[in-house]
This record gives C-alpha cells, sequence and structure tokens, in this order.
C-alpha cells in the first residue's frame, strides 16, 4: 500500500511523504503506482519551474519526501491540488493507497 502522510502547519502544507507499493499489480504495470507517481512529479515539477526555492524533495528506494518552504498561495494551490488527486485515487483504490 502507498501511505501519504500530509502535515500541515495553521492550514499550510508542510512536508508530504509518499512511501510504498501499491500492490495492485507488479511492478511495472502497476496503473495506482503510475498514477500516484505522475500526480507527485508533475506537481514538484511545475512548482520548481515556478520557483526553484518553492520545495525541495528525496527520492529514495521507500518514495519520496516533500518539504515545501513556500507558504506563497501559487505553491499552496499546487500542493493542495495534489493532494486532492491523490485523495481521489485513495477513493478508487482504497486498498492500495492511503491518504492521511
Amino acid at each position: 500500500m502507498i501511505k501519504v502522510k500530509v502535515e500541515k502547519n495553521s492550514a499550510k502544507y508542510k512536508k508530504i511523504t509518499i512511501l510504498g507499493h501499491a500492490m495492485y499489480d507488479d511492478y511495472g504495470k502497476d496503473i495506482v503506482c503510475s498514477a500516484a507517481s505522475s500526480i507527485v512529479t508533475t506537481t514538484i515539477n511545475g512548482i520548481l519551474a515556478l520557483d526553484k526555492g518553492s520545495l525541495s524533495y528525496m527520492v529514495s528506494k521507500k518514495g519520496v519526501s516533500i518539504d515545501i518552504k513556500n507558504t506563497d498561495t501559487t505553491t499552496q494551490i499546487l500542493i493542495n491540488n495534489m493532494v486532492s488527486l491523490l485523495k481521489e485515487l485513495e477513493t478508487n483504490y482504497p486498498a492500495n493507497i492511503e491518504v492521511k
């Protein structure tokens, strides 16, 4: 299961951690992992294209950790959109992804 941990401070996103594998299908064929990866990668790339100092991230074999450094409206809207999309994925595949 993919586990998404969302940390906020005063209604502002501060850190997001995405760990695990969805186990929907074999590696390379897993549509839930593919969807989650696409959502997260697109969001990170979009934010960094606007402001390279907005966030930092670390990718490992276990997953990805995102530290949000900028609390500007655009960054927060894009992170909120990412979390909303991950929650929608959770609604459709509750056995494979969990967002907290």
